[in-house]
């Protein structure tokens, strides 16, 4: 290997090491029957890894690459060097990307397609190779000007019609490529202002673009799960994919809550208002669990900083929830994570990556423990006893009416006492596997 992370020779197991390598992620280590390398599926991502230039709203490019600023095909193959480089140091199973990553965007729809084909070729011939899978593909309807007032949610139709063809071809070089799924992230389907808004139709033209989303997966034979990412706020007021129940709740006004799932992220999460295993317990509860970006927020900014995950706890509350939904399918964790702008060397971006893997499999084992020893399975269980008893199931049958119910509560001189919701033991439980 030689190029940009020439110094680094692909990281090991090395629990006792002081030099590079992992400290917890055992790939090969089993945990609840199956290795853990299957379990968390790691992803890495090529937009904040080697498409971020370090810039912030206050200043501009603090790295420099050798495949910046990317707007050749010349360049973008080295930056496909480099990614594949950084891929098999870290061991990933799979990585992720935007169209607009990998590629410079053509004078046409018809070139910008060329252009992504042509590094599809480059990327079969390094999957062969022994690089990683792709976990899954996206277009990037966000950056350009074009889509300042939404993609398919755009007033104008002939952005509706630039995303369709945008859309067909990064969805047939995912499927080309063996891609396990396929994400829609509406960074702009949201709007600024009600006073230049028709909300009912930018819906339904959202609701519409999915649905022919979906009929092309079946029409070309695309086998992956199709994934909305929700996210809130940012960068407009008001997005239409605030959350899982919000997402949830468009998926079924357009009947589409059995062939879309979600991709949840703690950042956006953290921005909606909610904790992050909430919104994946959210989505297990109501089938529609994907696959998860995992980073983190700074606790001291308000917005969605896409830091490196660094909180055993967080990570073990978040992989409790997915272990208890039965783990991943096609999903996987991908670390939708960039540096510090003051980050400036190789080093930094491996082993970034590296001590987040080692973070993930603290918390996946941890998750694990207390799932096997039902340490919030019991109480949890416990707490609900009382649904058990036939009376009480009788509530929730087709038979019973609310006055049925009345007239027993009544006779029967029901008189409920509250009992202890426990939370402050359950928490203490919690840390002692942390």
């Amino acid at each position: 290997m030689s190029g940009y992370f020439s110094d680094f020779a692909p990281l090991a197991y090395d629990p006792q090491g002081s030099g590079p390598g992992f400290r917890h992620y055992d790939p090969n280590e089993v945990v609840m029957g199956k290795r853990m390398e299957d379990h968390l599926r790691f992803a890495v991502c090529y937009w904040h890894s080697f498409v971020w230039e370090g810039g912030d709203p206050f200043g501009g490019q603090t790295f420099r690459r050798p495949w910046f600023p990317g707007d050749t095909m010349d360049l973008a193959k080295l930056k496909a060097e480099a990614a594949f480089d950084l891929f098999r140091i870290l061991g990933v199973p799979y990585f992720t990307f935007h169209d607009h990553d990998v590629r410079p965007e053509g004078a046409s729809l018809t070139e910008s397609r060329r252009r992504l084909e042509e590094m599809a070729d480059l990327f079969e011939t390094k999957m062969a190779a022994g690089g990683p899978k792709l976990l899954w593909g996206t277009a990037n309807l966000f950056s350009n000007r074009r889509y300042m007032a939404g993609a398919s949610t755009n007033p104008d139709p002939e952005v509706f019609a630039y995303c369709a063809a945008t859309v067909r071809a990064c969805m047939e070089v995912t499927h080309r490529l063996g891609g396990e799924n396929y994400v829609l992230w509406g960074g702009r389907e949201g709007y600024e202002t009600l006073l230049n808004t028709d909300l009912t139709q930018e819906l339904d033209h959202m609701g519409r673009f999915l649905n022919l989303v979906v009929e092309h997966k079946h029409r070309i034979g695309f086998k992956g799960a199709i994934l909305i990412e929700p996210k809130p706020q940012e960068p407009t007021k008001h997005q239409y994919d605030f959350d899982v129940a919000t997402v949830y709740g468009f998926l079924k006004r357009y009947g589409l809550e059995q062939e879309v799932k979600v991709n949840i992220e703690q950042g956006h999460a953290i921005l909606a208002g909610h904790s992050f295993e909430h919104e994946l317990a959210m989505a297990n509860a109501l089938g529609i669990f994907g696959s998860i970006d995992m980073n983190r927020n700074d606790q001291q900014s308000g917005w969605d900083t896409d830091q490196f995950p660094n909180s055993v706890p967080e990570a073990a509350l978040a992989y409790y929830e997915v272990l208890r939904g039965g783990g991943f399918s096609t999903g996987g964790t991908n670390f939708d994570a960039k540096l510090r702008r003051q980050s400036l060397d190789a080093e930094d971006l491996v082993m970034a990556h590296a001590e987040a893997m080692d973070v993930c499999a603290r918390g996946l084992k941890a998750a694990a423990r207390m799932l096997e020893e039902e340490a919030l399975e019991g109480p949890r269980r416990a707490r609900y006893a009382g649904w058990a008893k036939p009376e009480a199931q009788a509530m929730l049958g087709a038979g019973a009416s609310l006055a049925s119910i009345a007239d027993r509560a009544e006779a029967e001189g029901i008189d409920p006492q509250p009992a202890s919701g426990r939370q402050e033991r359950l928490e203490a439980v919690v840390n002692r596997y942390v």
